[in-house]
């Protein structure tokens, strides 16, 4: 309890500055040499945070907490490949994660739940004066952004958003290419989530046609969205890596959105064409709500516009659609397809494979860890993800991707959804940050080292 006292202390007392973020820099003295980290969800993705921090000789894993008895039996499993002590245990009901932040000496959480406990949990933590990392989700309202902002502020205690795709090896390339004035002044950045997930929202285990209760992992909850919502349910994959180009919060802020829907289509045919589907099937007549394809524009205070497109019911591969563009030149990249052109450098009107400039823009990080980063998860970025949540705990510092830059991505979401039921309408993006956006410094990433 002293050292969850400790943390609140010290960060209530700078609230005033902390807003600025922490670089990715190496403290050789660390103000802690291992820290206590608990897991609150350990499905897959809480059990890939949890895979490599077992990994990390800075940390004591702890405890975890799971409604799901597999889930704690598949986790506990983990500790006995890495031959660590076994951790306590939480899984008697939803509200069992209390017990685990009442009872444990923790210094930090990363809560990896279905979403509509993430802001909850998130909240309950914070209290607690425990680190906060919280796995990445769009929000349900406007207030819910809000109160995480004013929790964080009250109690001081830091809220990590982990969003992975911050660290993939081209964003960060890119954004050293953006920081180099490659492309010019900004004009215009795209992504999005663009993730045929069909297979996800009806899953049983063995590939069944079964979503909700008796369902498997995300189709357990994550399918009901797709029946109830219509918006940029996802909004953070894309606009998470755009945020850092354009330096967001950081001299720079989203001003407002307008979001389309296009006919919902691509889960009703799934339905019909399904080995256990068909035109009879119970789920034949169900009104998805989520349109197959929706596009969100979004204004900037520095006259960037940026546009995300939300894509996971219809077939396709894997994309994220990133496109940055300035008045010098452009880069489109995603796993597949790489090009750029830019002016004096390229032929005219040409594209160029972007390989020789990814090259050269390599993030140092990258260059010096990569090849033991490919083991930690999606192609790397977690293991520079979980290693820099708990670089911030160990330092007692705060959050690298912070509360604002939080909910500024997770605010999406609602809006979206507001502004297609109303046609299109305009809606204002809130200034979270009540001004400080201004004078808050960029420092995501600058540095070669941890």
């Amino acid at each position: 309890m002293e050292r969850r006292k400790f943390i609140g202390n010290v960060s209530k007392a700078s609230i005033g500055f902390t807003v600025l973020p922490s670089s990715l820099s190496y403290n050789a003295y660390s103000k802690k040499e291992k820290v206590n980290i608990g897991f609150i969800g350990v499905g897959l993705r809480g059990r890939n945070h949890l895979n490599n921090l077992l990994q990390n000789n800075n940390v004591n894993c702890t405890a975890i907490c799971d409604i799901d008895p597999n889930a704690i039996e598949s986790s506990k499993a983990l500790y006995k490949k890495f031959d660590k002590k076994m951790p306590a245990s939480y899984s008697n009901g939803d509200l069992a994660y209390k017990d685990m932040l009442s009872n444990e000496d923790l210094d930090a959480v990363i809560i990896a739940t279905n979403w509509k406990w993430h802001s909850p949990m998130a909240i309950d933590a914070m209290k607690a004066n425990v680190f906060t990392g919280v796995e990445v989700s769009g929000a349900f309202s406007v207030d819910e952004c809000w109160e995480l902002v004013r929790t964080h502020e009250s109690t001081g205690t830091p809220y990590f958003f982990l969003e992975n795709v911050c660290f993939r090896r081209d964003v960060m390339a890119v954004l050293n290419m953006v920081r180099d004035n490659v492309f010019g002044e900004l004009l215009h950045c795209r992504g999005g989530y663009q993730h045929d997930l069909r297979h996800v929202k009806f899953d049983d285990g063995n590939g069944g046609l079964v979503f909700g209760k008796d369902a498997y992992s995300e189709a357990i909850w994550r399918t009901q969205h797709s029946k109830d919502r219509n918006g940029e349910l996802y909004p953070t994959h894309g606009l998470g890596p755009i945020m850092h180009q354009l330096d967001i919060n950081h001299g720079n802020r989203l001003l407002a959105l307008s979001s389309f829907a296009s006919k919902s289509k691509s889960l009703q045919r799934y339905i019909k064409n399904h080995p256990d589907g068909g035109k009879d099937h119970k789920y034949s007549d169900i009104e998805w709500s989520l349109g197959d394809i929706v596009t969100t524009q979004i204004s900037t205070a520095n006259g960037e516009t940026i546009m995300l497109t939300h894509d996971t019911n219809s077939p396709r591969p894997y994309s994220l659609g990133f496109r940055t563009q300035g008045d010098k030149g452009l880069i489109e990249f995603d796993y597949y397809n790489q090009r750029v052109h830019i002016e004096g450098a390229s032929q005219n009107h040409k594209w160029e494979e972007a390989k020789i400039w990814l090259d050269k823009y390599d993030h140092p990080l990258w260059k010096k860890y990569g090849d033991i980063a490919l083991d930690g998860g999606h192609g790397g970025m977690d293991y520079f993800l979980n290693r820099l949540f708990v670089e911030d705990v160990l330092n007692e510092r705060p959050a690298s991707i912070d509360v604002y830059d939080g909910v500024s991505m997770k605010v999406v979401t609602p809006l979206s959804e507001i502004s297609i039921r109303e046609g299109g309408s305009l809606q204002q993006i809130p200034d979270f940050t009540s001004g400080k956006w201004m004078n808050r410094k960029a420092t995501f990433a600058k540095s070669n080292d941890f």
